[in-house]
């Protein structure tokens, strides 16, 4: 008999940023998704025990913010500590990546380069060639940006993944299994037509019109799709060997 499917814990600190695209993808690679929505009330676990990976998405709050600010943040910042002691499989996007460097070690800032928005590239470090997530990706995917934090010093011990001209810290990884990605894979058209309209001031920033970053980046999401489900498929892969190796979080 087959076993219990491997289980992804995925937070996510806002109904703004849901797993969308991303969480289909892990869905149909096999993993159970035990999804925590901390805008609804969703309550976070003290710990990580019976999770085979974690998943942490983004969200209109700032790596920056204090336990005033953004309470809902410390238990998110608890669980990607422990990820970092356990190299627990680990994706975190936007928000997520900028935690998950400041909880390792690493700094985040306001970007001193202003918003980056919109529909992009990023540019493959020569580390990527060798990593079993990065590696397969083209020399340049498309992906989203939308975000006005910079992380300005990777966490430490950490690999360097992938850069754009605008921030170099664009993904990288910690440990064998945690990675941190600045910019999106998730969004369907929709919810960067939601975040453009909403996001007045990194629209303005972008010198782009709502109208063109909203065209540019529904035009861009079949290549994000070829480019990043494979990707998702292979993140699956991290966790339920992690589920096979017995050596989930103690």
């Amino acid at each position: 008999m087959p076993g219990a499917p491997a289980r992804l814990l995925v937070v996510v600190p806002s109904e703004t940023d849901p797993p969308a695209r991303l969480g289909g993808w892990l869905a149909r690679a096999g993993l159970e998704l035990d999804e925590r929505h901390l805008g609804t009330g969703d309550p976070l676990p003290a710990t990580l025990d019976g999770a085979d990976g974690l998943l942490v998405l983004g969200g209109p709050q700032s790596a920056l913010d204090d336990e005033a600010t953004s309470p809902e943040l410390t238990g998110v910042r608890r669980l990607l500590a422990e990820a970092l002691r356990a190299d627990l499989p680990t994706l975190a996007v936007c928000l997520g990546a900028q935690l998950l460097a400041e909880v390792g070690g690493g700094r985040v800032r306001e970007g001193v380069e202003g918003p980056e928005v919109g529909a992009t590239l990023v540019a493959k470090r020569d580390a990527a060639d060798a990593d079993p997530l990065f590696g397969p990706l083209p020399m340049t995917p498309d992906v989203i940006q939308f975000h006005h934090d910079e992380i300005a010093e990777l966490p430490r011990g950490a690999t360097l993944l992938a850069s754009s001209p605008v921030y170099a810290h664009q993904a990288y990884r910690v440990g064998r299994h945690v990675y941190g990605v600045q910019f999106h894979i998730e969004t369907t058209p929709e919810v960067v037509e939601e975040w453009a309209t909403r996001d007045t001031v990194g629209v303005a920033a972008s010198r782009l019109d709502q109208e063109t970053v909203i065209a540019r980046s529904t035009a861009v999401h079949p290549d994000l799709e070829e480019v990043w489900a494979p990707f998702a498929a292979r993140f699956a892969d991290l966790v339920r060997s992690r589920a096979r190796s017995g050596a989930a979080t103690p």
